[in-house]
């Protein structure tokens, strides 16, 4: 006899696992508003607010985030960091942010300064999640840089060039998308916390594909959804 199982995470809840975590990868994964995911839900007939779409997103997101994030190969030993202005509440902000050199997106970090304190606590950040040192990192020639670097990473080789950096600086575009369609962000926590579970979950989807075959852009994506099935824990139907 064939029986429905469902994870202790989604106890209490109205709706089955595959309809949570399909509406959380739908909204992480594009452009698009809680209108627009209920919009999209109720073209399915599966009739739910756009509140329940962002509660669910609030409790499901950075938990998938998380599990992907423990399941994916050892980073690069090269890190690109840079630093981007956000806009809070007319006031300025800067987003720290560091991919290796895969384009794989290692941390994210939304302080209110550019300084070398703040420098150091995303270092921290980084190696504290990461629990490894890279070989090189590569940054702009903001100085702010080179001074944590010197108490946070002395042995590591630290290059500062701004051509050198395009990485990290076109990893900044989709939260520059998002930031737009969400009409900026409401308040530091709030940029925190939804870039932290977005950088995961869109990369995790967003393959190199302009380098692969048909046939292996499609294998991969096919394992990338088997790993995010198995994070939701929503079995695959047969």
């Amino acid at each position: 006899m064939k029986t429905n199982s469902i994870a202790p995470a989604y106890k209490g809840y109205r709706f089955p696992p595959e309809i949570i975590s399909h509406t959380v990868w739908v909204y992480f994964r594009f452009s698009l508003s809680f209108r627009d995911v209920e919009e999209l839900l109720a073209q399915r007939g599966i009739i739910v607010s756009y509140e329940t779409i962002r509660q669910w997103c609030l409790t499901f997101g950075q938990t998938y985030a998380n599990e992907l994030r423990r399941r994916r190969p050892r980073c690069g030993d090269t890190w690109h960091l840079d630093e981007v202005f956000l806009t809070i509440r007319g006031k300025k902000h800067s987003l720290w942010r560091a991919v290796d050199q895969h384009g794989n997106v290692l941390d994210i970090l939304v302080q209110s300064q550019r300084n070398k304190k703040a420098a150091k606590r995303f270092f921290r950040k980084l190696l504290k999640g990461l629990l490894s040192v890279p070989r090189v990192i590569i940054t702009d020639k903001l100085k702010s840089y080179s001074a944590a670097k010197r108490e946070v990473l002395p042995s590591v080789e630290h290059r500062q060039h701004k051509g050198l950096n395009n990485r990290a600086e076109n990893s900044h575009q989709p939260t520059r998308l998002r930031e737009k369609k969400m009409r900026r962000f409401k308040s530091t926590k709030h940029a925190q916390r939804f870039l932290s579970a977005f950088g995961v979950i869109a990369g995790h989807f967003q393959t190199r594909r302009h380098r692969l075959r048909a046939g292996e852009y499609r294998t991969m994506l096919r394992d990338r959804f088997q790993q995010w099935n198995e994070v939701t824990e929503v079995k695959m139907a047969s």
